[in-house]
């Protein structure tokens, strides 16, 4: 049986929680236009930001915790991880008018593919998948 093996390109940034959500935006972006996601998949790569910025503002607001950030792009998926120290996995909450926060989950399961959060040993990881749309070539 033969291997088949994939290439994966990669990125991690570590972001205190006074480094604030907006360096981890910019960051994602510059990896963004280097993988040409900006011209290729402009609707896709504003998800992929969005659902950065919600996961770095739940690790620095609910973990209090920095936010490790990883991007890798496999050519399949580019996957969004971020852990922090708390143990807490997140759950998207139904929507409140009585409270201002808690749609950071929700809006990221309405715009990654997929998601999950598994328990680590130091804390979780929760980790949004990105697929190209059909008919974008890259």
């Amino acid at each position: 049986m033969k291997e088949s093996s994939v290439r994966t390109v990669g990125w991690a940034r570590s972001l205190p929680v006074e480094r604030g959500v907006k360096t981890a935006r910019d960051w994602a972006h510059e990896h963004l236009v280097a993988l040409g996601w900006d011209t290729a998949a402009p609707e896709t790569a504003d998800a992929v930001l969005l659902a950065v910025s919600e996961l770095v503002t739940n690790a620095h607001v609910h973990a209090h915790s920095t936010a490790q950030l990883v991007m890798a792009w496999d050519s399949r998926c580019l996957h969004v991880s971020v852990h922090d120290r708390s143990t807490t996995l997140p759950a998207p909450r139904e929507p409140s008018t009585e409270r201002v926060g808690g749609r950071g989950m929700l809006l990221v399961d309405a715009l990654a593919d997929t998601w999950e959060a598994r328990p680590c040993p130091h804390g979780k990881t929760v980790t949004a998948c990105f697929r190209l749309p059909e008919d974008t070539e890259h």
